[in-house]
């Protein structure tokens, strides 16, 4: 219910389903929480509707909003990422003081994060990107919280986002201090490129199952929920199977042969692809995910293509099906495995970059409740970053070593079936790629920096001795220092 004799711990900007679910899950949690929206008749709707959860202080006009707040006053916006998010921090900075904190829980990119965090620091308010995954329902029941910004503020802040955050099965808060500026933004980011790259490699999982082993959509289910007993338990393994086992009730057929098979992205899984390569990171799975989703809406292109010659196909026997889906179960946690593995490395890239001091293993601590990536498994990365922090990449860690050299037979084998029976399976194969490119002995490299030496004089480097050398290739092909 509605109370003006006492002041907000917290204020909500931007009362759409996010927003709205956030702030009442702050009331939930005991704290009174101030509310705000352009339009007035959302945050009586807000009131009306879910007051009797707890304190909240409705105001029409900003200025009202942030009076109603104690100090230091925190401020958080949920609105749409780029121009809106500055229009609502242009109107809401000159209303605080020093010391104050605006709190953007939007899908914002890290650059401008740490842009308005930096504007914002020359006024003395604190300014902390937050990302937050788990949807409408984490918003409300728990999500998995990433603030980034200060010390100073996380201080202030922290114990109110840690409460509201999703648990861990061992109780630890799924919300931690992710490091400095923009950092909790990025992080966000990778994770969403993560959760691109997971569901490709699901999907591939369930095309080969069906493609080559004949298995139906009701039967796949009962294969996924049989993985989520095991090292594959995840949100998305859970949600797969309860997709794959719905009918649809118009037609009577599986639900997933009735929707269309052009897949929609909101572009944070853009972000983490350029991104990484402004950092000159190797993250192929989050990119052949995006690309997968980008061919899927090209119906134009596929339509013209459709009567290309590919293989003829076969289904499995029975027995053959079975042996199959278990070869397929090894081939997606192995990939699975590999994407994780360049998240992480996309991460520490970024903090040197930046400047960023970011705790890996506590980084996969908060993402094991409340988001969509969330996984068992993700204890076993927090323990291995624990035991060792500068852990080059999670595929040098030897329990995950161990357990990708016993798959690569069968992960071999299914990313070679794939290509016989011509099913596409970008994210299985990429990831075998990477893996092979990281254990290789030579690389194909040296041949590309003798091509680029030999058109551009670009130069290379020597295995045998120090220094930068360039071959006169028009000339007497004589080497001199480059």
């Amino acid at each position: 219910m509605a109370d003006t004799g006492t002041k907000a711990q917290i204020g909500v900007t931007g009362l759409a389903v996010m927003g709205r679910n956030l702030a009442r899950n702050l009331a939930r949690h005991g704290h009174t929480v101030a509310l705000h929206n352009r339009t007035a008749t959302r945050t009586r709707a807000l009131v009306e509707e879910f007051g009797h959860e707890g304190t909240f202080l409705p105001s029409d006009d900003p200025a009202a909003f942030v009076a109603s707040l104690e100090r230091p006053r925190r401020v958080v916006i949920m609105v749409k990422a780029g121009m809106s998010t500055d229009a609502v921090i242009d109107e809401f900075a000159p209303l605080l003081e020093a010391g104050d904190m605006i709190i953007d829980g939007g899908n914002a990119h890290f650059e401008d994060t740490r842009r308005r965090e930096a504007a914002l620091r020359e006024r003395g308010l604190h300014f902390v990107g937050t990302g937050i995954s788990g949807g409408e329902e984490g918003a409300l029941n728990g999500p998995s919280i990433m603030p980034g910004g200060s010390p100073e503020a996380y201080a202030a802040l922290g114990p109110l986002l840690e409460d509201i955050a999703a648990k861990a099965d061992d109780g630890t808060p799924c919300c931690t201090h992710i490091g400095a500026d923009g950092a909790g933004h990025f992080v966000k980011m990778v994770h969403n490129g993560i959760e691109y790259a997971d569901m490709q490699l699901i999907g591939e999982a369930y095309d080969l199952l069906r493609q080559v082993a004949g298995y139906r959509p009701a039967e796949i289910a009962e294969i996924f929920r049989t993985w989520n007993t095991g090292r594959l338990d995840s949100y998305l393994i859970e949600i797969t199977a309860e997709v794959l086992a719905h009918t649809d009730a118009a037609t009577g057929r599986p639900f997933v042969d009735v929707v269309a098979d052009s897949a929609g992205q909101k572009g944070t899984g853009r972000w983490t692809v350029q991104t990484a390569l402004d950092l000159g990171v190797p993250v192929s799975g989050i990119a052949e995910a995006v690309f997968a989703r980008s061919v899927s809406g090209h119906t134009g292109l596929r339509q013209a293509a459709g009567g290309l010659p590919g293989p003829q196909r076969a289904t499995l026997g029975a027995e053959d099906a079975r042996h199959f889906a278990d070869q397929v179960e090894q081939a997606l946690y192995a990939s699975k495995v590999v994407s994780y593995a360049q998240g992480w490395n996309m991460i520490d890239a970024a903090a040197g970059e930046y400047g960023w001091t970011i705790d890996p293993g506590a980084v996969a601590a908060i993402w094991r409740g409340g988001c969509i990536i969330r996984a068992a498994f993700l204890d076993r990365i927090r323990a291995a970053f624990d035991t060792d922090p500068k852990l080059p990449t999670l595929l040098a860690d030897s329990e995950f070593a161990g357990e990708i050299g016993a798959a690569q037979r069968d992960w071999r084998t299914v990313v070679g079936t794939a290509v016989a029976y011509g099913v596409p399976t970008p994210g299985f194969s990429a990831a075998l790629a990477y893996y092979d490119a990281l254990r290789a002995e030579r690389l194909p490299a040296a041949l590309t920096q003798g091509q680029r030496d030999y058109f551009g004089a670009h130069t290379y480097r020597r295995v045998d001795r120090e220094g930068s050398f360039h071959t006169l290739w028009g000339g007497d092909r004589s080497e001199v220092a480059g």
